[in-house]
Formats: C-alpha cells, structure tokens, sequence
C-alpha cells in the first residue's frame, strides 16, 4: 500500500512538471499594462492602444472588411518616403466614405534592433501615419496605434528583402 501512495505521488509530480513546461506563456517584452513603456500597444486581448498620448481603452465593435497596402519605411526611420503616401492617401478616403469607421495603425520594424528600440520605432512608425492621416483631414480621435516592433514580421528571412517587408505600418479597420 505504501509503495502505490509513492508511485502516485511520484506520478502526479512528474504529471505537473509536464504541465508546467507545456504551458503557453506571453513573452515578457514591455508590451501591454504594466510593461513599463509608455505608449506601446499590447498583444491582442491586452485592450491598450494610444493615441500618443496615454493608454486608451479599445474600440468597442468588431473587425470589419477593409484590407489596405502596408506602408514600408526606410531602415531605422519614421518618415513617410513620397511613393508611399498614396497607401495613406486612400486610407483617408475610405474613412471619409465611411465615416462610423476607426483605424488602428500598428507599426512593425525589422528583427535588427533591441525588443524596446523596435518597439519605440514602430510606435514612431504608427504615430507617424496617424499624423499624416491626421494632416489629411481625419479626425484623430477616429485613429489609434500601437506597435508590435519586430513581434510580427510578415517576412521570415535575414536579409533585406524580408527586412523591408517588416518595416512597415499597417491598418486595422474597426467600427
């Protein structure tokens, strides 16, 4: 009987090691509440997005249909190039059709770079498209941004091709 209570407790034992170590955790990288930087967006679920001003609760509503072109950046900057205002240009005008619609810029940057340096930059990058929409006449409170840095590359390799896919900002279209 005593040897059963130990293979029981034995087996009960590595039962929650193997449980523990096949746990998904989120990656602790300064995103989302308590993360220590200022202005950075969340993983999904998190309900933090800013408008460069502070965190601000999410949009309440679902996703809607509205697929537009990422806007590219040169490495290690935020300026909008000239042949990539026109992805801006009709983000505007679909919002100025659309006028019960929200737009949540996230901006990405390449893996070169610290976690928070990437972070910081596509926060920039998503600020940055804010401010031209901004500029063109959208209402600011209709638009928010968060960055996901280098946390969601759409191009898996290294080297500059796959790089200037992931220096971009995107646009998520809310109601």
């Amino acid at each position: 009987m005593k040897n059963l209570k130990y293979a029981l407790v034995l087996l009960m034992g590595v039962l929650l090691i193997v449980n523990v170590g096949g746990c998904k955790r989120r990656p602790r990288d300064g995103r989302g509440v308590g993360g220590g930087t200022t202005g950075v967006g969340g993983l999904p679920g998190d309900n933090i997005f800013t408008d460069g001003l502070g965190p601000r609760s999410a949009f309440d509503g679902e996703h809607i249909e509205g697929q537009f072109e990422a806007v590219l950046f040169a490495f290690d900057s935020a300026q909008i190039a000239e042949p990539e205002r026109w992805k801006l240009e009709e983000v505007a005008a679909y919002m100025r059709r659309n006028p019960s619609v929200n737009v949540i810029v996230e901006g990405h940057t390449d893996e070169r770079g610290s976690r928070a340096y990437n972070l910081s930059l596509g926060e920039r990058r998503a600020l940055a498209a804010r401010a031209y929409l901004i500029g063109l006449g959208i209402d600011g409170s209709r638009l928010q941004t968060r960055s996901f840095g280098a946390e969601r590359p759409v191009a898996f390799g290294h080297n500059e091709e796959a790089w200037r896919q992931n220096r971009r900002s995107e646009f998520i279209v809310t109601r």
